[in-house]
């Protein structure tokens, strides 16, 4: 058995091509400095235009302040933005024939996947604490100490690394990036459907129940409840709810657990 046909050689090589795309990637944006400016702006716009245009009509559950009830899920929304600047990098190299190229290159399937959700979460994370400076500034705070924070962060970055797996499968499926922009707004309902800017009691029950199943519900409830942030779930609510860290382990594992192997099924595919 040769080095490369072991398991571990394997996973050494799929690891050594995907870092190299990981580069290629942040290479990309250095080359597009718009995007990136755009997309460190975006969180910062983010807290102060729903800090305070819905700050000053919405009351918070049991008092506090409105802002730190906001930024988890802010926290959440931008997590959620994962799969969908993936989908849109994705498809729009395999509508210009770049995955075309890499797959007749000498390198792991798993390398191009890997390599746009590994640059896809070291970006994330630069918006993550882009987002947590303009939260700081505008009096949000954790209050429940280093190790329930740390755990809230490592949430949001297993989730939104789940969640760019979602991207990389729905890029090479619609296999073109104007259909690809054009999906880009169906991300918003997704997210606004949930407990991040307003409590779900006062919704109907059709739209309470989808609202409290929804992943971003969880997440920003887990945050809540880590941070000690006003808004933690409490009394008789919804299974996700009652349980929220383990709600967010469970949907990243099984997006994981489906979206990979499709991933990787749907890129040795692409060409045939």
């Amino acid at each position: 058995m040769t080095a490369l046909t072991s398991p571990l050689g394997r996973l050494r090589w799929t690891l050594a091509d995907g870092l190299t795309l990981v580069g290629r990637e942040l290479g990309r944006l250095r080359q597009e400095p718009g995007q990136v400016i755009a997309a460190l702006i975006f969180p910062a716009v983010m807290v102060v235009l729903f800090g305070y245009v819905f700050g000053s009509a919405i009351r918070v559950p049991d008092g506090g302040d409105y802002r730190e009830y906001l930024m988890p899920g802010l926290f959440a929304m931008v997590t959620f933005s994962a799969w969908l600047g993936v989908m849109t990098r994705v498809a729009t190299d395999a509508s210009r024939g770049v995955m075309d190229r890499f797959r007749s290159m000498p390198m792991a399937r798993l390398a191009v996947p890997f390599g746009q959700t590994g640059a896809d979460l070291l970006t994330g994370l630069l918006m993550l604490a882009i987002m947590v400076g303009a939260g700081l500034l505008v009096g949000w705070q954790p209050h429940r100490g280093l190790l329930p924070t740390a755990q809230a962060f490592l949430l949001m970055i297993v989730l939104r690394y789940a969640l760019s797996w979602v991207g990389v499968y729905v890029g090479l499926a619609v296999k073109n990036d104007q259909v690809a922009d054009a999906m880009v707004p169906l991300g918003l309902p997704f997210t606004m459907l949930s407990n991040a800017f307003v409590p779900t009691g006062g919704m109907p029950g059709w739209l309470r129940f989808l609202a409290d199943w929804n992943p971003v519900s969880a997440l920003t409830a887990a945050s809540r409840e880590l941070f000690g942030n006003p808004g933690a779930p409490s009394g008789s609510v919804a299974w996700p709810l009652a349980h929220p860290v383990t709600t967010v382990l469970l949907w990243s594992a099984a997006l994981l657990v489906i979206f990979v192997p499709l991933s990787l099924r749907a890129y040795m595919r692409r060409g045939r």
